[in-house]
């Protein structure tokens, strides 16, 4: 019976495109009338798409509609296929420069040893060093959890500890059976 109330054709889908980072060109414009920017940058006046389209075939460039929104639409002389290479370019360029923050997690329990800590420690300052941010917790498990207090002195130390490299974000907050803290590292000490 479900199966019969389902529509049996693909057309109630809805499918459209979200972003349209194209640009119209030449022959596709088919607007009355256009504000003209030459390839040097200075106005060559409003004219119509043909006579626009005219003088673009006139020096062999491409006749790109750069502003759709504006009245009259403007649109621009120049050699699309370069300036889409030069986009493309500058965009991968952008990419690789960019560094995500991640959030790196160091776990604990409030029994822990100072070799043990310790070891956490550099671990968090090496994070911290690369510019991450750093979500240090505390388990309690089983009676542990009547001695929040030493969690907290514990995750306060930690912190402590890191604040050359980071500063503290907010203080220890107890959810269930777990106690953390978030370090995020100081704009000056890490390596971008």
């Amino acid at each position: 019976m479900r199966a019969f109330l389902r529509p049996r054709f693909s057309f109630f889908r809805r499918c459209f495109a979200i972003a349209n980072a194209t640009h119209q060109i030449n022959e596709q414009i088919r607007d009355r009338e256009v504000r003209l920017i030459g390839s040097d940058g200075g106005q060559l006046g409003i004219m119509s798409a043909a006579e626009a389209q005219r003088r673009a075939d006139e020096e062999g460039l491409d006749l790109v509609k750069i502003s759709p929104a504006a009245t009259p639409p403007v649109c621009k002389l120049m050699d699309y296929g370069k300036f889409k290479f030069e986009q493309a370019k500058r965009e991968k360029e952008a990419r690789k420069n960019q560094h995500v923050v991640e959030v790196k997690e160091i776990r604990m329990s409030p029994g822990i040893d100072i070799g043990d800590f310790n070891t956490k420690l550099r671990n968090a300052q090496k994070f911290l060093a690369e510019g991450n941010r750093v979500k240090v917790t505390v388990r309690f498990r089983g009676r542990e959890m009547a001695h929040t207090n030493i969690g907290r002195e514990l995750l306060l130390d930690f912190a402590g500890q890191c604040a050359e490299l980071a500063s503290l974000e907010k203080d220890p907050k107890l959810e269930g059976r777990h106690m953390s803290i978030f370090l995020s590292a100081k704009a000056g000490k890490a390596k971008a």
